[in-house]
């Protein structure tokens, strides 16, 4: 610490102070004093950073637990990593153990000092900088995560995608002391639609018979929510009520996304007290397929597709277009199936093109693929609540991964889904960095050394009489520094200015 206290008097603090110079005698160039100002607080920082750790190889040289397990190996092997401060460069001891031996019958070598920061072999950025990575690259892109990963080195955008790629994520929801007790739950679910790069290497795409690529994918999207309600008492717009998302890609298949939808209903939820969980969606395969056998949960069509659906059959009407919609929604919201298949029959009398009757066969059987989740919709049950997810698709998922023109393999797509999710559930950043710590295999024997910090600060303890000597020895250089910029001679660089 010694060394941080000679940095502050020598260094640092006549620097602040010809900077305050400096921007006294031109009082309008605070934007440049602020920069200035966090470039030396930031290496200030660095230096702070690369002294303890430096500190704290030493003491553990110093430790009596070291001295009977390992003796040095190397000295000074040196090691950099870049934090969110900027680079930082330290040295450590490479110990080798006297009584362990690896498999090769060679005596055990260990960084201690590594051991004791949990850092892995090839670690070369600290959590704080993979966070700020996930932050930016959840919402623009690997280019610009990289940029922004610490405010004085970026990384390239490779890194930031092998970042990515190997993504472990915690569970997506903590299970709450008391559940909560409510009488509707709504789900609303949908996908959002890709294009792929490659699957799972280059040149992996497959062909259609007209030689075109199949290069699409799907992310999967659902979200539980408790109600609907103003965002203000006077507003018109809404907002969800208790929201909680759930999106991924292909690495985890129907049945396992829906099973991860109803756990957390489960855990949230007294599922006893529930009246009806109603899911909102277009009655694609997968979701369907997924729910089927996990939950009572009645199923309701989306207001979006079921109006896209009846257009496309009544298009070729003209001006007896809305007559034709009345109909058709009589029919879903009171009358049966054969009601409405007779109507369909006189929408295609009404055209002799086959095209357009085949467009009219087609949406009907949309419609009567989900007939009763079409009723639901009509009825206008006040427990049955609007769908919002071809909003949410856009805003959760399209909105970084498919409005442009992008390419992914299905591993960064399923990534990339997944933090999207952990970002809409306010997911903190630097909790996730830390997550992906692997657990570190701690050589055999370095485990009393390792676990001891109790004893590197009781050593530290020692060493404080020290320090406040060494802090004693600068200290009157550093009044005496202070001094030379008293009030007055800053009022004379005023003088005149005001």
């Amino acid at each position: 610490m010694e060394d941080i206290i000679s940095y502050l008097a020598e260094y640092f603090i006549p620097k602040l102070l010809e900077m305050r110079l400096e921007y006294y005698k031109n009082p309008t160039s605070l934007a440049d004093f602020a920069i200035a100002t966090k470039e030396e607080t930031d290496k200030l920082g660095r230096e702070i950073l690369q002294a303890s750790i430096v500190e704290m190889d030493r003491l553990i040289k110093e430790l009596p637990a070291r001295k009977r397990k390992w003796v040095v190996e190397h000295k000074a092997d040196g090691r950099q990593l870049l934090t969110t401060l900027g680079r930082i460069s330290f040295s450590r001891v490479l110990y080798k153990s006297k009584t362990e031996v690896d498999e090769a019958g060679k005596p055990v070598c260990s960084y201690l000092l590594d051991n004791l920061m949990g850092l892995s072999s090839n670690q070369e950025m600290t959590e704080d900088v993979m966070a700020n990575i996930y932050q930016e690259a959840v919402q623009t892109s690997y280019r610009k995560a990289g940029e922004e990963a610490t405010s004085i080195e970026g990384v390239s955008k490779q890194t930031v995608k092998n970042q990515l790629h190997k993504l472990k994520f915690p569970k997506s929801f903590q299970i709450p002391e008391v559940k909560k007790v409510v009488d509707y739950l709504y789900i609303d679910a949908d996908e959002d639609h890709y294009h792929l790069q490659f699957k799972e290497k280059r040149g992996d795409l497959e062909t259609n018979e007209y030689g075109r690529k199949l290069n699409g994918g799907i992310t999967k999207l659902a979200y539980v929510f408790e109600d609907i309600e103003p965002e203000a008492p006077k507003s018109n717009r809404n907002k969800l009520v208790g929201t909680h998302y759930f999106s991924r890609g292909y690495e985890q298949n129907s049945k396992e996304f829906w099973a991860e939808v109803f756990e957390y209903v489960e855990a949230t939820y007294d599922t006893t007290q529930i009246k009806k969980i109603y899911i909102n969606a277009d009655g694609g395969a997968w979701i369907k397929s997924g729910y089927r056998g996990l939950a009572d949960v009645t199923f309701v069509l989306d207001e979006f597709h079921l109006s896209k659906y009846v257009l496309k059959m009544t298009g070729h009407m003209k001006d007896s277009q809305d007559d034709a919609i009345t109909e058709i929604y009589d029919c879903i919201r009171s009358k049966k199936k054969a009601d409405f298949l007779e109507v369909v029959e006189k929408l295609k009398g009404c055209t002799d093109s086959e095209k357009i009757q085949a467009k009219i066969e087609k949406a009907s059987q949309y419609i009567s693929s989900n007939w009763m989740a079409a009723k639901y919709r009509l009825r206008k049950s006040e427990s049955v609540k609007a769908c919002s997810a071809e909003g949410h698709v856009y805003h959760v998922l399209s909105s970084r991964m498919s409005t442009q023109a992008m390419g992914w393999s299905n591993l960064g797509a399923g990534k990339m889904a997944h933090l999207r999710e952990y970002y809409y559930n306010n997911g903190d950043m630097l909790e996730l960095a830390k997550f992906q710590k692997e657990e570190m295999q701690t050589a055999a024997g370095a485990e009393e050394v390792v676990l001891s910090a109790s004893a590197i600060l009781a050593s530290e303890k020692g060493n404080r009489n020290k320090m406040m000597m060494e802090y004693g020895k600068y200290s009157e250089r550093i009044h005496s520094t202070l001094s030379l910029q008293n009030s007055k001679q800053l009022m004379f660089y005023l003088n005149g200015k005001i």
